[in-house]
């Protein structure tokens, strides 16, 4: 071998234990997460290995005796008796075998169920945890997929494989004590024979865990690419722009690459095997002549050959089999890294340490105080040096452009950021004085996008407020007043009405969605009330139709309307006009009008383009 390979092997070799001793400390970690989850199973598992583990010297030993006992007939000295006796204990050994194996795999499967489901809790519960701006960076996605897909049973295998090492390695040390009789270097050279594959095992772990980490941004998108190619809702497009062949095959020249790198591996692998293999059939057969010759010269009986053979061939298999268990403890480790480094991540967002009792909300003002705001890993300030005050028990409307900065006011009043400079206050306290999760629990919000839950109809509402335990009444009462309850009575079970094409049911508009969402936000008696955008996908009729009783639906509360549609903000008390994350103009809609600034002009284009398309509809009537 060429010196600087050598070198680079050297340098493998050390950076894997270098590895495996900075990830020791997640062993004791793994295993406290497994006796949590199966305790019970757990210890029965570990009964039934360190019994398996006994077996096969036992075995062994009878094996000796069988071949001495016939040996012993055949030359007219020993009585067929004691041969009985051991094959007899040689068969009851063989069916507890059996019966420890078809238990162990019983165990097993229990305690698998039950370490998964945990860990998918734990999973879970850190993705609730997480604050919003987490889920707004590709690396928290990284370290989300590496724990989800590749550690979530890495608990599960890591005690498997600690099972198995301790069971193999019981079973390794009855045959050395079996070995030692015949000389005290046949276990040196069965060690020495196992030692090529020792280095293999190490080497290429640490190789595949390091394409494992490389890969992941490339994995997650070949799951993107298979997404977009088999999802109903990007369906239409794909055909539209003649892009299915497109994506189909960047999903196959990524998964070609990938998969053409993980042949090499295992190419590099395989090869590497079968020379530790080689070598350690050498050390297998130096022995065997040695034990021939001794048994040549009448030192050592047929038993004690066949024994010898046995004992150091299973030894040699323990030994890989060891070895392997060793590379899979290792592999095993430097994945759960993922998972508990997913686990160990910190909101952003903190919970004070003595939170402050919410104020009346019904009759506290909104302030935002010179507050500024960027979002993570951007430069662009989406508030900058941004005051506004939001009256208590008043409509108020946010109107401007796209980006000017509306939404984030929302994601801001619902703690899931907090703002870089400034503050926001209730009724003159920081927002940032309050648990974020009390908070929440009084605002409502109609998102821009809201989610559409492949639930019944009365479970969509429902969501809005579950712990309230809702009745049929009130649920209908939101669905009327938010324009919900003429498209969910169309359909043949009502309210009981699956939605959504995912498990059979019926799909929606996307009107009746966004009527559905709004119901579910107005189902929640909150004093807060944030609607974004919640006419934009309404006809003008529905539109109307639901202005004309937004007013009496948001009596008594603080409510929030960011729109595009000056139709919908002139019902406000009070518009503040943004751009560029600053308010520019403020006041009603009469007052904006007088004004005669940016509000105006925009009134007018839309106005404008109303008349417009209601004239190119007649004339399309009359011809």
């Amino acid at each position: 071998m060429p010196e600087t390979e050598k070198n680079r092997a050297a340098g493998n070799l050390g950076e894997a234990l270098r590895q495996l001793r900075g990830q020791l400390p997640y062993m004791p970690r793994t295993l406290r997460l497994v006796w949590d989850a199966a305790r019970w199973w757990t210890l029965v598992s570990m009964l039934l290995l360190l019994a398996q583990g006994l077996l096969p010297a036992a075995a062994v030993y009878l094996t000796r005796a069988v071949v001495n006992n016939l040996v012993a007939i055949r030359q007219s000295q020993g009585s067929l008796l004691p041969l009985i006796l051991t094959v007899s204990l040689y068969a009851a050994l063989l069916i507890g075998r059996e019966i420890m194996n078809s238990a162990g795999k019983w165990v097993r499967q229990a305690q698998g169920e039950l370490v998964r489901d945990h860990i998918q809790n734990l999973v879970h519960d850190q993705a609730l945890r997480l604050d919003l701006s987490f889920f707004e960076s590709s690396e928290y996605y990284n370290k989300l997929h590496r724990a989800r897909n590749d550690a979530i049973d890495r608990p599960l295998a890591l005690i498997e494989n600690l099972g198995s090492l301790l069971q193999n390695g019981i079973t390794l040390a009855a045959m050395l004590v079996v070995l030692v009789p015949f000389g005290w270097a046949l276990p040196l050279l069965l060690l020495a024979g196992t030692l090529p594959a020792f280095y293999v095992v190490l080497r290429f772990t640490l190789r595949f865990h390091n394409w494992r980490l490389r890969n992941t941004k490339n994995v997650r998108r070949t799951f993107y690419f298979d997404w977009l190619i088999t999802d109903r809702d990007c369906n239409p497009e794909l055909r539209l722009f003649n892009l299915g062949g497109f994506f189909q095959q960047s999903f196959q020249a990524l998964r070609a690459k990938l998969r053409g790198e993980q042949l090499k591996l295992a190419r590099d692998q395989a090869a590497a095997e079968l020379v530790a293999a080689g070598l350690g059939l050498l050390s297998m057969f130096g022995g065997l002549l040695w034990m021939f010759a001794k048994f040549r010269r009448g030192l050592f009986s047929l038993g004690d050959l066949a024994m010898f053979f046995q004992a150091f061939s299973q030894g040699q298999s323990l030994m890989r089999t060891l070895l392997n268990n060793v590379g899979q403890v290792y592999r095993n480790i430097i994945f759960l890294e993922n998972l508990f480094e997913y686990l160990e991540l910190e909101p952003r967002v903190p919970e004070p340490d003595h939170p402050r009792p919410l104020p009346d909300l019904e009759r506290a003002d909104i302030r935002f105080e010179r507050v500024s705001f960027s979002y993570p890993h951007s430069q662009r300030m989406a508030l900058d040096n941004f005051n506004l005050t939001i009256r208590a028990r008043e409509i108020t409307a946010l109107v401007g452009t796209n980006g000017a900065g509306k939404s984030t006011l929302v994601k801001l009043l619902c703690r899931f950021y907090d703002p870089r400079k400034g503050r926001i206050t209730l009724a003159g306290e920081d927002l940032m004085s309050f648990s974020p999760a009390a908070l929440t629990r009084q605002i409502s919000v109609l998102f821009q996008e809201p989610v559409h839950y492949h639930a019944t109809a009365f479970d969509n509402i429902a969501y809005g407020d579950r712990d309230r335990g809702p009745s049929r009444e009130e649920i209908e009462d939101a669905a009327r007043k938010a324009g919900a309850d003429e498209p969910i009575r169309r359909l043949p079970e009502a309210y009981d009405a699956l939605l959504g094409r995912w498990f059979g049911g019926h799909e929606l508009s996307v009107g009746e969605w966004q009527r559905v969402a709004l119901a579910r936000a107005f189902f929640r008696r909150a004093p807060i009330i944030i609607l974004d955008e919640p006419t934009s996908a309404m006809d003008s009729w529905a539109e109307n139709d639901w202005l004309k009783r937004f007013r009496e639906l948001a009596r008594g509360r603080t409510a929030v309307i960011i729109t595009h549609r000056f139709t919908t903000a002139m019902l406000a008390d009070r518009i503040h006009v943004m751009d560029q994350g600053k308010v520019v103009e403020s006041g009603s809609h009469e007052e904006l009008m007088a004004q005669d600034g940016s509000y105006a002009a925009s009134w007018e284009q839309q106005i404008q383009r109303s008349r417009t398309a209601q004239g190119s509809g007649s004339r399309s009537e009359e011809m």
